[in-house]
This record gives C-alpha cells, structure tokens and sequence, in this order.
C-alpha cells in the first residue's frame, strides 16, 4: 500500500520543486528542501506515482507515470510562484531536465544532483554494468522478479547516516529510504527514461546548477559532464570533495543547501517571471 510521504513548505513567490530518485522518497530531498525554505523558497518535495509503497506497486508504474506525476506537481508549483525551479537527485535529476526541455517557458532553472544516466560508479559490480539490456529483457516479460540489492555504502560517505539508513531500508517502511533493492523491471524504465532525456538535453534553455560527487560511487562524474557538454544553457558544475551518491543529505549538504539557494536566488533576481508566461 502506497503512502504519502510528500512535503510542501510555503515560503515567497520563488517555488522549488524537488524529485527523488528510483525507488527513493521524498525523505531524501527532505533536508535540502527545509534549507532552501529557510532561504525565503516555496519547496515541494513531490512523490513519483508507484513510489513509497512495495515493489508491486513500483512496478504497476514505468517511466511515463513517473514523469506524469513531475507534470501534475508542476503544475499545481507554477499556481502558486511566479519562478519555478525544479531539482532532481539520481534519476529525479533526469525528470528534471526532462521537464526543463519540455517546458522552456516554465522552468526557470534546475538543480541536476547526481544525475544518473547510467551505473557506472566504483561500487557497482560488473554484472550490473549491463544493465542496459534490461529494456530487452523487460520487452520479453524475462526477469519481472529479479532485483539487484542496494549494497553498502549506499550512496553515503557519513557511516553515522548510512547505518541509520540501511536499519530504516531493512525495517519495511519504504517512505522512509526507499525500498532495499531496484526491481529490474523499473530500471529498464529508468535506462529508457535516460535515452529520451539524452536526446533532450540540447533542448534545455534554462541555468542549471550540475552538482555531483567526485567519488559518486552509483553514477561517475561521466553523468554530470554528459550534462555540461550537452544542454544548451549557462551551466555551473559543483564537484562535492567529502560525499557519495546521496549529495542532498550526505556531509556536504550544507554546501549544496548553500550553493543552489545562491543560485536559483540569482536568476528570480535578475529575470522575469516566466510562470505567467506560460
């Protein structure tokens, strides 16, 4: 059973629209979303359809229904400010530069934590490195049970954090860190989703702020740099020294607090508002 585990935190007319990751919550961009509110930022912290529930009800979903989910917190967002940004984590990330390019008129910038086109980070083993023949797999209706597990670190360089994380994915409740592994049948949606918004990012207009773990160990730097050189738009890269994959509550989410205020601050300063625009 699917439960709700979103948050919104009102603040001025500059909104930011949060989106975890595979498998993920809403927990995840919790942090990040309370110190941009702290900022004067009204934050909502979506939930993706299928997600905080078990992985039955993750896999009724596929890629589409997760970005649909993005479209409807868009526009409920864009009622209420007259800037939205919109930030991603892992493939949150991907969601959000998908709705950057499909929105040019909307979205006023993006915050690209972690993205995650593939997995290619020091921590996955050989075996998950081929995980790009699961769409195949998935069209042929093989391997709808099988799961790779999440292994440790967990995409955390804090053990303080890690270990509490790794108690709350083995306790059940899934709106707290997700569920413990990724359905294979959700990543071949996942690498579908990363092809698609490959193909987008020339179509991305808006600032983004691309930041990403110099020791990522789920995503390599390759992630973040395919960014860089494809979207065409001002684009600052922040490489996190002291972090692993989960950026938005590692050790260094104070400095990427600090980092995107300062830079979704910037462009409501010194740009129209383009929700009205759309």
């Amino acid at each position: 059973m699917i439960r709700q585990a979103d948050f919104f935190l009102e603040g001025n007319r500059s909104g930011v629209l949060l989106i975890h990751g595979l498998t993920g919550t809403p927990m995840e961009m919790r942090l990040l979303g309370k110190g941009l509110n702290n900022a004067g930022f009204t934050v909502h912290g979506m939930q993706l359809a299928g997600h905080c529930g078990d992985t039955d009800d993750l896999l009724a979903t596929g890629w589409r229904d997760w970005y649909a989910s993005v479209e409807r917190a868009a526009d409920a967002m864009l009622e209420k400010v007259d800037h939205l940004f919109v930030g991603g984590l892992s493939m949150g990330a991907l969601l959000a530069l998908k709705l950057a390019a499909d929105r040019p008129q909307q979205v006023s910038g993006v915050g690209v934590y972690g993205a995650t086109f593939r997995y290619d980070g020091w921590s996955i083993p050989w075996s998950a490195r081929l995980s790009f023949v699961l769409p195949l797999l998935k069209k042929l209706g093989l391997g709808r049970e099988r799961v790779f597990l999440e292994q440790p670190p967990y995409g955390l360089r804090d053990e303080r954090l890690r270990a509490q994380v790794s108690a709350a994915m083995h306790s059940g409740d899934s709106t707290i860190a997700g569920l413990l592994g990724n359905p294979w049948h959700a990543l071949a949606d996942l690498y579908q989703l990363a092809r698609q918004v490959r193909r987008q990012l020339p179509q991305v207009t808006a600032p983004c702020l691309v930041a990403h773990a110099s020791e990522d160990d789920v995503a390599s730097v390759r992630n973040a740099e395919l960014v860089m050189r494809n979207v065409s738009a001002p684009a600052k890269l922040l490489l996190l020294e002291d972090s692993y994959h989960m950026i938005t509550i590692d050790k260094e989410r104070r400095t990427l607090i600090e980092h995107s205020a300062r830079f979704f601050g910037g462009i409501a300063a010194t740009s129209s508002p383009l929700a009205a625009a759309a």
